[in-house]
């Protein structure tokens, strides 16, 4: 006993003496919280404000009575996520699953790359894309450690879980002319991600977007709350297919010539900054992870930087709170009641009148920054095209819904709020107030989706005392 006293007594002198707190308590030491504003995004205070309608229910659907809520600060993007941007996310997915089946492949045959790697530049052979773990002699302990005991043992499912492929700056970078690719095995590889000609649209090679699929975790809080540690925390997501269904253009309206937008809308240049639609609500989910493990695998390789959290989809009392702009007991974002300025013009993309989907400028969606934005600088918070929210759909939700934050994170619900209205709605659909659903493994011609992430921290507050 003596001797275990005499230990804590010396370790206690040790620790004491090893801080230059002087005994103090001064907190422990972090890196120090620059706040960084995501690209893209705008800062929305947040606040309290009146939830519902604010005019009569003309379609007496009776699902939106007013009640006032609080909302916290986030970050929400100025625009509808464009085609651009998702095509980004479709690019990633697809030169990963390229990248994976090559390395796959090199391992299967014995593969570890060429004397004539270039780097940065296309590889060799197959062997330059192997997997990049493929020399463990050079490897940190904790690397070394982690391939013996998990990576090179996979998962059931996967039995090349946890390997790193070969990407970035330095890395052979993918053959895209089928005529430079430098041995049958890479064939195969970029073979296997296309469709057989026989099904390739006027002769052209057509990638089979099945293939492209996307997996993510996340944490059903719900469900963890109620349990005891944290074993079995994290949902896995079924693979996720992430391509835009590009025939809601034709499916969405029966005895309608839209061939052309399914066929250009969502890949050609044209319409690089127009909003991406045909992606269901889960594709969106899809999304908002891989934009979250984008941003922190670039912010894992700088040294000081704290990862950021997570992008989502809005609540429908975000997305509310935002599309008001501050305005208290507005009809649209612009204030209202009407949908036109002091000049005539409309103030957003619908159909104004019976069959009349030109009235207004557009006939199909616009450019996601098009129209004058609102006091918080969001654009098409009404028109172009609806948006998902995370909340799913229940029409008595005001009514047993917090006033803190409120949300409905029913996931066996599976209609999901819409809010906004599009091109190919009438003005009711406008309103910020006026609340709509659909499926969540639906896709339309008219719903998009924009992110929003929580702000770290409680200073931004729209009523906060000056």
């Amino acid at each position: 006993m003596k001797k275990l006293v005499a230990f804590s007594a010396i370790l206690s002198l040790l620790v004491s003496c090893s801080k230059g707190d002087r005994g103090e308590l001064v907190g422990a030491k972090s890196r120090k919280w620059h706040p960084e504003k995501p690209y893209g995004m705008t800062l929305v205070p947040g606040g309290a404000f009146v939830m519902g309608k604010s005019d009569d229910d003309l379609a007496n659907i009776q699902d939106a009575p007013t009640k006032t809520v609080t909302v916290r600060s986030f970050y929400m993007d100025e625009t509808e996520i464009t085609n651009a941007e998702y095509r980004q996310f479709v690019n990633w997915v697809k030169d990963s699953i390229v990248r994976t089946r090559l390395a796959v492949l090199a391992d299967e045959v014995g593969e570890t790359g060429s004397d004539g790697a270039r780097s940065g530049k296309e590889g060799g052979s197959i062997g330059d894309y192997a997997f990049a773990d493929q020399n463990v002699e050079e490897m940190s302990p904790y690397d070394k450690y982690m391939y013996e005991n998990y990576y090179s043992v996979g998962t059931d499912e996967d039995p090349y879980a946890g390997r790193r492929l070969k990407r970035g700056k330095g890395e052979p970078k993918l053959i895209q002319d089928p005529q430079k690719y430098p041995d049958e095995y890479y064939v195969e590889v970029m073979d296997s991600m296309y469709l057989p000609e026989s099904e390739s649209y006027n002769g052209l090679k057509t990638m089979d977007v099945s293939k492209l699929q996307f997996r993510y975790r996340e944490v059903d809080w719900n469900k963890a709350v109620k349990k005891k540690g944290r074993k079995g925390l994290y949902d896995d997501n079924p693979p996720i297919e992430i391509y835009p269904d590009t025939t809601v253009w034709i499916t969405d309206f029966a005895y309608s010539y839209n061939e052309p937008m399914h066929n250009d809308y969502f890949w050609h240049s044209a319409y690089d900054e127009y909003p991406v639609v045909g992606v269901s609500w889960n594709q969106a989910k899809a999304f908002c992870a891989w934009r979250t493990m984008y941003k922190n695998s670039y912010i894992k390789k700088k040294k000081g930087r704290d990862q950021i959290n997570s992008f989502r989809l809005p609540t429908e009392a975000e997305w509310e709170y935002a599309a008001r702009g501050g305005i208290e007991s507005a009809t649209y974002p612009w204030g209202g009641p009407y949908a036109k300025n002091d000049r005539g013009c409309f103030m957003a993309n619908f159909k104004p009148n019976r069959g009349d989907y030109a009235a207004d400028g557009a006939l199909y969606t616009v450019e996601a920054k098009s129209y004058e934005p609102n006091d918080y600088n969001l654009y098409n918070m009404a028109g172009n095209v609806s948006e998902w929210t995370q909340s799913a759909y229940s029409p008595s939700s005001y009514e047993f819904v917090s006033t803190m934050n409120p949300n409905v994170p029913d996931r066996k619900n599976q209609r999901k709020v819409v809010r906004g209205g599009s091109w190919k709605d009438v003005g009711y659909f406008l309103a910020v107030g006026t609340r709509d659903y659909e499926y969540a493994d639906s896709s339309r011609s008219y719903i998009g989706f924009r992110t929003v992430q929580d702000y770290m921290g409680t200073a931004a507050t729209g009523t906060r005392p000056k």
